[in-house]
């Protein structure tokens, strides 16, 4: 019975580290880190990128496997028990830290996508566009933003 479990742990193990290095080829590919660190002029820290995403990636993977989901208000999620449970206003605090983060990444992606895709030319010549793409992206973006804000102040995301 050790020895099925042994095999179950490495075999997930090493499953779930294909796929999260699959994603990540797949983020490097369509040039969603080069055009944030090319976009920042901040080539010399390129280590430190390099570190920030593997450990983000395994804080992920790690919360995910551990369940780790802080309640905002105020009850513990089940986490286990090496894992603090954040409550209250400090659970607030994470979560909202963590959903700019995630938007910001997510914003990146999806940008990066269009322009790899060539979508933004597309639509718009199709809408006959010639001056202010970037206030249609802007206004996509806030619209966005405040749909989140409106579907998750009324507790539909919980």
């Amino acid at each position: 019975m050790l020895l099925k479990w042994l095999f179950l742990v490495f075999f997930g193990s090493c499953a779930g580290g294909i796929i999260a290095a699959g994603v990540f080829a797949f983020l490097a590919i369509i040039g969603v880190f080069p055009r944030l660190i090319g976009g920042t002029k901040t080539k010399r820290h390129i280590l430190l990128y390099e570190t920030v995403l593997i450990l983000g990636g395994t804080a992920g993977n790690a919360s995910d496997l551990f369940l780790v989901h802080p309640d905002a208000g105020g009850n513990a999620g089940s986490v286990s028990s090496v894992v603090p449970v954040l409550s209250g206003g400090a659970a607030a605090a994470a979560l909202a830290v963590f959903g700019l983060a995630v938007g910001v990444f997510v914003g990146c992606l999806i940008m990066s996508l269009a322009e790899t895709l060539k979508t933004l030319p597309v639509i718009s010549r199709r809408i006959r566009l010639t001056v202010g793409l970037q206030w249609l992206v802007l206004g996509i973006a806030l619209g966005k933003c405040f749909g989140a804000l409106v579907y998750f102040s009324r507790g539909m995301g919980l």
